[in-house]
């Protein structure tokens, strides 16, 4: 049996998340007080107490599972756990490659600090939104984007039959009513501040490959399957791709649990808050056994 970790992304956050493993453990307070001082920001208060509206701001809300997936990832490694590869959604691949060994938790964290206020920015020069289609197959949503005036595109092909579009508001908009129209069990607009992976995130994809491209990556221990392809990296320079192109390309999570089965992986572990992989793990392929670590107790579980 090989197992995967899998790194949640944004909108798995909640208040309160981080407490316990910041009151058990030396590593997870070192962690946090690094933290600290590399966002210039008191992260484990807006963490622990909130306010809700706070931690959901992008710049916040990235760091802050960054910072808790490498704490219960590393937690886990050192208690003799050993996965065979990774994944994460979105911001969690950057959880994933410092989990990986291709860079240390300084370094992703300063990197996150970058994505997400280059995310942040970009969302205010160009506003978008993004809106989850459940129940059309992804070509039906595919040739839907491709019939609205404006730019809208598919963004995170999730699982079969839940795909999330993302684009400029009217365009989004329209894409949504043609959904509706084309027998979508459930249209829901998202509450984001912005476009993620669109073409929308041009300029933050600009600044945060120039971040990419100064800081030092090495090879990963293991091979972590990469949002934009869905396939296995481990190579320097192809995670750095991988990282720069990641921003305005879909997120291919379907077929990257799809393509961890087919290399004999078949148990995965959700590392971080919040159970929204192993409910996606369970609609791509029910057979698949899943679990996840958010809270300190859930430790010696696993």
């Amino acid at each position: 049996m090989s197992l995967a970790f899998l790194c949640p992304g944004q909108g798995s956050q909640n208040v309160g998340m981080g407490y316990d493993f910041y009151h058990q453990s030396d590593l997870a307070k070192n962690y946090f007080n690094t933290a600290n001082e590399i966002l210039d920001a008191d992260i484990q208060s807006i963490m622990f107490e909130g306010p809700e509206e706070t931690l959901k701001q992008t710049q916040y809300t990235q760091p802050a599972l960054f910072i808790l997936s490498v704490i219960i990832g590393t937690l886990l490694l050192e208690n003799g756990l050993k996965p065979a590869a990774a994944a994460g959604h979105s911001l969690g691949e950057y959880s994933a490659y410092a989990l990986a060994g291709a860079f240390d938790f300084e370094t992703g964290l300063t990197l996150v600090k970058v994505r997400a206020e280059s995310m942040q920015i970009a969302g205010e020069e160009k506003p978008g939104t993004m809106a989850a289609i459940i129940g059309l197959d992804d070509q039906t949503i595919n040739k839907l984007t491709e019939n609205v005036s404006g730019t809208v595109v598919a963004a995170n092909y999730n699982s079969p039959g839940q795909v999330v579009i993302s684009g400029e508001i009217e365009a989004v908009e329209d894409a949504m009513a043609k959904a509706k129209e084309a027998g979508a069990r459930m249209v829901k607009q998202l509450n984001v501040s912005g476009a993620f992976h669109s073409p929308l995130m041009s300029s933050a994809r600009d600044n945060l490959a120039e971040m990419i491209d100064s800081i030092e990556i090495i090879d990963s221990m293991i091979p972590v399957y990469s949002n934009v392809h869905a396939k296995p990296v481990t190579k320097a320079n192809d995670i750095r791709s991988a990282m720069i192109h990641q921003l305005e390309s879909p997120v291919l999570w379907s077929q990257t649990i799809l393509n961890m089965v087919n290399d004999q992986i078949d148990r995965f572990i959700e590392v971080g808050p919040g159970r929204v992989l192993q409910a996606l793990c369970k609609r791509i392929d029910r057979s698949l056994e899943t679990s996840g670590v958010e809270k300190w107790e859930q430790l010696d579980h696993v």
